[in-house]
């Protein structure tokens, strides 16, 4: 595994195909106040590029053209949290995408458990370390530690997303999941404008 870290944004000739795993770290849980720091990215090949952001470096303009490009799936683990948080600082919505935990939770109802370590685990026979999780992203330096945190939180996601789209077919909810996968960026947008914990769809 190599984890490139890059500072402000990805550089311009680097191409990560038709699907990316996406990740972020911010400064807490709540995108409205707790800025962006990270955002992890990988191709699915083992390797992980990490992008460092400092309160001034919001423009990365490769990083935002990936982002929005139609052409490539952006794959998330609990998805809402991450778009939110870079449509508040990079000003860009992403799309289109594809949540593992809205995935797990339509594919494996015989449990309640859906976390990116549960996954991991019970489908790829993989055990991720979650100690540096709730550490100071926004640091100038960051530790080995962190970095191999924030790398291992993109490494699986293709692999993920391969053993559940075989679960989402076989109990016949691959199309319930794409339409919910289709609205996420609108529910993230629904999250930053004050709408985070009320069921709009309630009666």
């Amino acid at each position: 595994m190599a984890v490139t870290l890059h500072q402000g944004d990805i550089p311009a000739n680097l191409s990560f195909g038709s699907s990316v795993a996406i990740d972020t770290e911010t400064m807490g849980l709540k995108p409205v106040r707790d800025r962006l720091c990270l955002v992890q990215l990988s191709a699915g090949d083992g390797n992980a590029h990490i992008v460092q952001l400092q309160a001034d470096q919001y423009a990365a303009p490769n990083l935002r053209k990936l982002l929005a490009d139609p052409a490539v799936t952006k794959i998330f683990h609990f998805g809402r949290f991450d778009i939110a948080a870079m449509w508040m600082y990079l000003n860009v919505l992403t799309a289109p995408v594809y949540c593992t935990k809205m995935a797990s939770r339509l594919a494996r109802t015989f449990t309640q458990h859906h976390s990116l370590k549960t996954l991991c685990n019970e489908l790829l026979d993989v055990e991720l370390d979650k100690q540096q999780q709730t550490t100071d992203w926004g640091a100038a330096t960051l530790t080995p530690e962190q970095i191999q945190y924030a790398a291992s939180d993109v490494l699986y996601l293709h692999k993920l997303r391969t053993a559940l789209d075989v679960m989402l077919v076989r109990e016949g909810r691959m199309d319930l999941a794409k339409a919910c996968f289709s609205f996420l960026p609108s529910r993230a947008l629904l999250d930053v404008a004050g709408w985070g914990e009320e069921d709009i769809f309630a009666h």
